[in-house]
């Protein structure tokens, strides 16, 4: 279903990085006031998305406490939320957040094999019954644009009313993050365990 896996970052990125890192004395006051608001919240550092943001440091402001709340404080179960970033990251081939949250997802609990059958494009076999109801939102989601009153009931019955805003919210942030570094050619950190995704074929 796919082409040959990568063997290596270039053999996956599109091009040459459009948005790269900012060095602090090149931004402006509002650019290293956000990246000092990174540096001193649970992040640590500027990474990753934040880096093509920094264009737009109000945008980054506002999005990344969404994303603190989503990755840090929302109701889902770690391995749920885990798993909904790389079922997100598969869907837009998003090498960073694939690279970073794979060792994230094994160490909350998600099984290899099931990420192994992301990085495929496949349907993972032998999922947890969570796991298969947040699997189900979030391809009908991205398929169909809205999801079936069978799969929204599922999902509610699993992960409640507010657990199923907060999967849906998580999705939809991470299918931000992954087209803005889509499109600024983020490359993974150097020193990221995961292999990088292979592309689909065209």
């Amino acid at each position: 279903m796919t082409n040959a896996k990568p063997t290596s970052l270039q053999d996956c990125m599109p091009g040459p990085e459009r948005m790269p890192a900012l060095p602090m004395e090149q931004m402006d006051a509002a650019q290293r006031a956000a990246a000092e608001a990174l540096i001193a919240g649970p992040r640590g550092a500027v990474f990753g998305p934040f880096i093509p943001l920094m264009r737009s440091p109000e945008l980054l402001n506002r999005l990344q406490k969404v994303g603190e709340y989503l990755r840090f404080d929302s109701v889902l179960d770690k391995r749920i939320s885990e798993f909904v970033m790389l079922i997100v990251s598969r869907q837009w081939t998003q090498q960073f957040e694939w690279c970073m949250h794979y060792p994230l997802a094994l160490k909350a609990g998600v099984r290899q094999e099931a990420l192994d059958a992301l990085a495929e494009g496949r349907r993972p076999t032998g999922m947890a019954a969570d796991e298969e109801a947040a699997y189900e939102l979030c391809e009908e989601l991205a398929r169909n644009h809205g999801v079936s009153d069978a799969t929204y009931a599922r999902a509610v019955e699993t992960f409640g009313e507010r657990g199923v805003v907060d999967l849906i919210g998580l999705a939809g942030y991470f299918t931000t993050v992954s087209m803005l570094m889509n499109v600024a050619r983020t490359p993974p950190l150097a020193d990221a365990a995961a292999a990088p995704l292979a592309s689909f074929p065209r």
